[in-house]
């Protein structure tokens, strides 16, 4: 079997080679031999090849060399079927894109769309999925005239998830004359029919070794069970020593409820089941957490009389807007009365022991443990309001 061999063979220019090697990458993978030459040279390609080959890097690198920086919109379209993937191939870009000055731009769905469509305005490559496209599109906040290069990656799962009129409709946005690069796990079926339609004498590269990856034979049974002993019945499945295991489940509840450490004490230990999109929602809960967090203890804060408060080890000042004073002086006034409710000088949320008189006892009064003495006239009721007293 040949060696692989190194970038500069297949027309990399020296600076993207060497942003390439101080990420480790000197040699090629085999769909990237493949397409390389064929992508610099602006054809069409059609690329098979499974997931995780490197096909990334294989329609990245002729891209960045392909384009000059331009602004104004965007020359390069890659169309992504999940914002997973978008970022990570927006980050893949990012690596190379530099060293050429190109500006890169991510367009996909769960972030604010103004700052979003601002930045994929200014930038000449943008790495997106089909529904935000098209609503920035829709809205006017983005220009597609001016692609000249466009890559469907991972075509087939896009269009399992049903973005094949999306799809369509992008492709039919863009100018005639483009560069189209289709990368997939399969070119048969849609996504054939797909590829005839939208390239032009277009180079098909193939990918068929996948390095033991791919099972050829698995023994597949089926287990009846009751719903009640389903658990139990996985467990002593799974009890043998059968190495990495992956178990599918229907709901995140029921991904949650295998991964219960009471089931774990039964004998479950080997349900270990990791939940990624449940880590970034709790990451999520707890970011929203901590603004509430910081506002309480802010109040707590300037209640007590400061001019500054600390929060996340930034300080604020609270003498800007006329709503952040009146808030202050509100709280202040709110923190006096908790004062007088509980005795001068007792910190907040604690009573101090009174005589009959209803003054502090004497053990309990502020010279006697050492705080410093309440304000003047604070806690001392007004003439006005003695007078009123009935006499006894």
């Amino acid at each position: 079997m040949p060696s692989p061999a190194g970038f500069a063979e297949f027309g990399v220019s020296r600076p993207v080679v060497d942003a390439l090697k101080m990420r480790g990458i000197t040699e090629a993978f085999a769909i990237q031999e493949l397409v390389l030459r064929d992508a610099i040279a602006g054809r069409d390609v059609l690329a098979r090849s499974r997931t995780g080959s490197g096909k990334t890097l294989a329609f990245a690198v002729p891209i960045v060399e392909r384009l000059t920086p331009s602004g104004g919109a965007p020359t390069a379209l890659i169309l992504a079927p999940t914002r997973e993937l978008a970022s990570q191939v927006t980050e893949e870009f990012r690596a190379i894109a530099d060293v050429r000055r190109l500006q890169v731009a991510a367009v996909y769905g769960g972030i604010a769309i103004g700052p979003q469509a601002k930045r994929a305005r200014r930038a000449d490559i943008v790495i997106a999925t089909p529904g935000r496209l098209l609503d920035l599109v829709a809205r006017r906040l983005l220009r597609l005239d001016r692609v000249r290069i466009c890559v469907l990656d991972e075509a087939d799962r896009m269009l399992d998830m049903g973005f094949l009129p999306d799809v369509k409709r992008i492709l039919e946005m863009l100018r005639p004359d483009r560069q189209t690069m289709l990368f997939s796990a399969t070119l048969d079926g849609e996504v054939g029919r797909l590829a005839s339609r939208f390239t032009k004498d277009p180079v098909k590269h193939e990918v068929t070794d996948d390095d033991g990856v791919l099972v050829a034979a698995a023994d597949h049974r089926f287990v009846a069970v009751e719903q009640s002993r389903k658990t139990q019945a996985l467990v002593r499945e799974l009890a043998a020593d059968r190495g990495l295991t992956l178990i599918f489940v229907r709901t995140q509840r029921g991904a949650d409820r295998l991964d219960d450490p009471g089931r774990a004490r039964a004998g479950a230990r080997a349900l270990r089941v990791r939940r990624e999109r449940c880590a970034r929602r709790d990451r999520r809960r707890r970011a929203r957490a901590r603004p509430r967090a910081h506002h309480a203890r802010d109040q707590l804060r300037s209640a007590g009389g400061r001019e500054g408060v600390r929060a996340s080890g930034r300080s604020h000042g609270t003498g800007g807007t006329r709503r952040s004073r009146d808030h202050v002086r509100d709280a202040r006034e709110a923190f006096r009365r908790r004062q007088d409710r509980q005795g001068a000088g007792a910190p907040c949320g604690v009573r101090r022991g009174r005589s009959p008189d209803g003054c502090p006892a004497d053990d309990e009064r502020p010279e006697a443990i050492g705080e410093r003495p309440p304000p003047p006239a604070l806690n001392q009721p007004s003439p006005g309001y003695l007078k009123s007293l009935p006499a006894e």
